[in-house]
């Protein structure tokens, strides 16, 4: 086991990390923006170094900076967390030309999933089922001009270098296709660093459907399950549950196997998530892959009892798998709720300020992955996520119910929060019957739901 882990991220992730790793023995240190100098990753970590001003280009951005904070503090191994620099295959070959391990898969595992038109193209080679489009991304309007004709109307045009909804856009016919791939191109090079997209045929009110699979270094590799993500607002995913309530055990298998097999065509290693959108009809096709910890993991840990980070940690150092595949068991049903510091009644606008009064929920089946208490400062230079509220119960009726009644206990006070919003979710009859695909929230936005 390593001894001392470089945290390389900030805010709930950060703490969830250094909390796996004071499980496992390992000491951690967190590194911080000026802005970030109070929060709990810094409180609880055994070290902290500040790495720059709180623009995340100056500091969780700065590769050079990381890499020298882990050295200086004799860290043999670094986390990234999910977002900033965790599917960055320039910063996993940094670690390792500096000598430490770099929790999350090979960097050249990372750079082929990252490109996401090249990892379509190797998943399509690997036999499975992938929506048509580009075969390579598209750099300029003119190809993109030719491309659609091929592809045909609505497309969509995304980010080649990453997701979190960032560059990605549905053009709905030819007339808007300047517009929308220029503003994707611009969103997609500020986000990434990175401006290169690809198109794909849009699939009309699919599902969104993860598996989560693990795997060691000796080849071996596992699905536990899977999250549906369809409740999410321009690709921004708000509620995860697990197991999906659209699915039947046939393509439950189905999937599974598939992102198996995906994953062993690039003999991947470590923790990830292969996407898929599932139509109607139940036909499943492959969307991406995320080369790291999800936003949304504590769902599948809450559903199965594997504590995912623990595991990156120890498949990183060199364990094997202790689980086979029919030793991996779903339990329940386990819902996630983003509580993000945005106006749900103002388009979603985000809220920095300061937090004034807090109360989050607790009792039966009740999990809450935080790094905000009262009086924190909620600073406008990241990302708006302020806790993640999951329920656990024996189906998915009592989920929801304790989902309810968690909900109706939180209290955020100081800045506006989506507490209201994932409150109607929670009472909506379309939800209750399991029946939202990624078009819900814009239908219940526009006055659909009850």
């Amino acid at each position: 086991m390593f001894k001392k882990i470089l945290v390389a991220n900030r805010g709930e992730i950060a703490l969830r990390v250094i909390q796996a790793c004071k499980e496992l023995g390992a000491k951690t240190v967190a590194v911080y923006s000026e802005v970030d100098r109070d929060t709990l990753a810094v409180r609880f970590a055994d070290e902290a170094v500040c790495i720059g001003k709180p623009p995340a280009a100056e500091s969780y951005l700065a590769m050079s900076r990381l890499v020298s904070a882990a050295e200086v503090t004799g860290c043999d191994a670094v986390h990234p967390g999910y977002g900033f620099l965790a599917e960055n295959a320039e910063f996993a070959e940094a670690c390792q030309g500096s000598g430490l391990v770099f929790i999350g898969p090979p960097p050249a595992v990372i750079r082929k999933m990252g490109d996401k038109a090249v990892a379509k193209q190797i998943m399509r080679e690997a036999g499975l089922p992938v929506v048509e489009g580009s075969e390579g991304v598209v750099t300029s309007l003119a190809e993109a001009g030719e491309k659609s004709q091929e592809i045909g109307y609505p497309l969509m045009v995304k980010a080649a270098a990453g997701g979190g909804g960032k560059g990605m856009r549905i053009v709905p016919d030819e007339a808007g296709l300047g517009s929308v791939f220029r503003t994707a191109q611009a969103e997609a090079q500020a986000a990434f660093g990175n401006g290169a997209l690809y198109l794909e045929r849009y699939l009309e009110r699919p599902r969104h459907v993860e598996i989560q699979i693990l795997g060691d270094q000796r080849g071996n590799l596992v699905y536990l399950g899977e999250r549906d993500c369809s409740i999410q607002r321009r690709h921004q995913k708000l509620i995860e549950e697990a197991p999906s309530p659209a699915l039947t055990p046939a393509m439950r298998r189905a999937m599974g196997r598939a992102a198996v097999k995906g994953a062993k065509a690039v003999d991947y290693v470590n923790a990830g998530t292969m996407e898929f959108l599932v139509t109607e009809k139940g036909q499943f096709y492959f969307m991406e892959m995320n080369t790291r910890i999800q936003v949304e993991h504590p769902v599948t840990e809450m559903a199965t009892g594997i504590d995912l980070v623990k595991a990156q940690i120890r498949i990183a150092a060199g364990d094997p798998l202790v689980w086979k595949q029919e030793d991996i068991v779903v339990r329940g049903h386990a819902i996630e709720c983003r509580i993000n510091a945005e106006d749900p009644e103002n388009g979603f606008i985000p809220q920095p300020g300061k937090i004034t009064s807090l109360h989050l929920a607790g009792g039966p089946g009740v999990r809450v992955d935080t790094h905000i208490y009262q009086d924190y400062v909620v600073p406008a230079f990241y990302d708006s996520l302020l806790a993640k509220l999951v329920t656990h119960g024996q189906d998915r009726r009592e989920a929801v119910a304790r989902m309810r009644r968690a909900l109706d206990e939180c209290f955020i006070e100081g800045v506006k929060t989506t507490i209201p919003f994932h409150q109607r979710v929670m009472r909506d009859k379309r939800f209750l019957d399991g029946d939202a695909d990624t078009g819900y929230v814009e239908d219940l936005l526009n006055g659909g739901g009850v």
